[in-house]
């Protein structure tokens, strides 16, 4: 017996409901659209606004050929785009957003199940929170990483190379007209960053997690490839209806143990766990920060690509992809969690190919031997703050030195480059402000540019310490996610410029050292609560007074929870 689909809801039977949502939709769809075939949205993240995900549009058409050849019916359903180069203030401010409309439109619609096309930053994470949620069959197919440009002969990584340039700018040793030469080859071809940023990050996670097509994440953006694999997405969907596999049989305690355990080995970006934490959030599984130092902090990292390494994500595809990378780390994996095909991941990386040992190394001779994200507590952070150790400077991992302390970013702006700044090589920048109350939206700023008399002594890295997050093509000693947040009453808010400030990482520890007494007689000052974002109207207002801190996953307080796919109510 045919199991029932979700869109006969819609279109089954004879009355005037049934014959309206038919008769509407009868605009070039065969005669048998309606009897029993399912139909599969196309969560398209397309737009030329959000440049990394500009050529969607393309894959969609062989997502919805796939569809078409399986028996299915393919519905375009263009989402909300964030692009991470172009919005003010944050992309991050709204995730959540495009979280929640995509989870609306897809319980709202006559479908059965979902193809999720993402590849800039935010686009994955808020259509995998959605598709969480709603809890209808759902693959992901990620847009691919951009190929290598090269500038003078040398291959530039996306991002990093931005940071790095941007640098030698400050301390005097690239003339701005080289920089800007070098912008001509920064983005050689459509894709997001080729560097393991938090794009090419979201991508292999969402792989590790089971719901890509093993194989596919990092794939490059204009290779032919990915049209094939697309299509092949498009024809498993259909079979991920009429096999009821949904996020919620995929989306388990182990899948995200195997996802921390490739965001070690790869080097992935730190905005990972926020996204990851959201996600979890979403389906019910209990995730903490305490989780990410457990599981990954000793895992070896053993993809040589940037920031942490040399190579590229064009590289990593060669190399043989994440496959090759969990192979030598699969012992650490759960081999209960299953993929989107089928099979437990932990089966489908046994025979898998590793083809250049430099790109991908060997178990044995990794790039560090433990380097997964750590978690740091103390007086400073309470519920926890991060750390990439795999792009930090080792000598800087145990550290003390005096604040400085920066109210804003506009006061960072202002004051960085002073001259007169008192700072040195040994202090610690402090920048608060940043959460995702504050600012609003949690901004990838923590990385702080070093000031500019440092950088011509040829100080390259610094310890830094923010409420906000950075970029995940971004390096150095940076203590960002510090939860709670100074807006939320965080003791950041309470850190004076000359403080003494502790990092400790073999210890996990970040604290102030200052006596407890002192610190219960301190107020934040006015200059740090009038820097504080406090909108009167539209998302912000609601984004800051629901959501929750970094280490819950910075979602929304009422959107934690899965609330299914069922719609209560009908209009006609």
């Amino acid at each position: 017996m045919t199991r029932e689909l979700r869109s006969d809801q819609w279109y089954a039977g004879v009355d005037r409901n049934a014959y309206i949502h038919r008769a509407w939709m009868r605009r070039g769809l065969p005669a048998d659209a309606f009897s029993g075939r399912p139909h599969l949205a196309i969560a398209n993240t397309a737009s030329d606004l959000t440049p990394c995900n500009s050529h969607l549009d393309e894959v969609a058409g062989a997502v919805r050929d796939g569809v078409h050849q399986a028996g299915g019916i393919a519905l375009d359903l263009p989402v909300m785009s964030i692009g991470e180069t172009q919005v003010r203030p944050t992309a991050m401010l709204w995730r959540n957003l495009a979280a929640m409309a995509a989870e609306e439109m897809l319980r709202a619609n006559p479908v059965d199940g979902v193809v999720l096309l993402g590849g800039c930053d935010k686009t994955i994470p808020a259509l995998l929170m959605a598709a969480a949620s709603v809890d209808l069959p759902a693959v992901v197919v990620p847009g691919g990483p951009m190929l290598t440009g090269t500038f003078r002969g040398r291959p530039l990584g996306c991002g990093t190379d931005v940071w790095r340039l941007s640098e030698e700018v400050r301390a005097g040793t690239l003339s701005s007209a080289e920089f800007t030469a070098s912008e001509s080859a920064m983005i050689r071809s459509r894709g997001h960053c080729n560097t393991m940023g938090t794009a090419s990050t979201m991508a292999l996670v969402a792989e590790a997690l089971g719901m890509v097509v093993p194989g596919l994440a990092g794939t490059p953006a204009p290779d032919s490839r990915l049209l094939a694999e697309a299509n092949r997405s498009g024809r498993l969907a259909v079979d991920l209806v009429a096999l009821d596999r949904r996020p919620s049989t995929l989306l388990t305690r182990a899948s995200f143990h195997n996802a921390i355990v490739a965001l070690a080995a790869v080097g992935g970006s730190t905005n990972a766990v926020v996204h990851l934490l959201a996600i979890a959030g979403r389906v019910g599984v209990e995730l903490t920060l305490d989780d990410f130092d457990r599981i990954g902090s000793d895992v070896p990292l053993l993809v040589d690509l940037q920031p942490a390494g040399r190579f590229l994500m064009e590289d990593l595809h060669r190399a043989g992809g994440l496959l090759a990378v969990l192979r030598e780390v699969s012992d650490l994996l759960d081999p209960t969690a299953l993929t989107v095909t089928g099979p437990p991941l932990v089966d489908l990386v046994a025979e898998a190919p590793r083809w250049d040992p430099e790109v991908v190394r060997d178990r044995s001779a990794p790039l560090r031997p433990s380097a997964g994200i750590a978690v740091l507590r103390g007086n400073l952070a309470p519920d926890g703050a991060i750390i990439k150790p795999a792009a930090a400077s080792p000598e800087l991992l145990r550290h003390r030195g005096p604040a400085v302390v920066f109210e804003s970013v506009e006061d960072l702006r202002a004051r960085i480059d002073d001259p007169d700044l008192e700072v040195d090589a040994d202090s610690v920048l402090v920048l608060r402000g940043c959460g995702p109350r504050g600012y609003p939206g949690m901004p990838e700023v923590a990385n702080m540019p070093l000031p500019r008399k440092l950088l011509e002594r040829g100080v390259r890295d610094m310890v830094r310490i923010c409420d906000g997050r950075m970029s995940g093509t971004a390096y150095g000693t940076v203590v960002l996610h510090v939860a709670p947040e100074a807006a939320a009453g965080g003791p950041l808010s309470l850190v004076r410029t000359g403080d003494p400030v502790v990092l400790d990482l073999p210890r996990r520890e970040l604290r102030l050292d200052v006596p407890a007494e002192e610190l219960r007689r301190r107020q934040p000052p006015p200059a740090t609560t009038d820097a504080y974002a406090r909108p009167t109207r539209g998302w912000e207002r609601l984004y800051v007074d629901h959501v929750q801190q970094a280490d819950r996953g910075a979602d929304l307080d009422f959107l934690t929870g899965s609330s299914g796919s069922t719609v209560h109510r009908e209009s006609h």
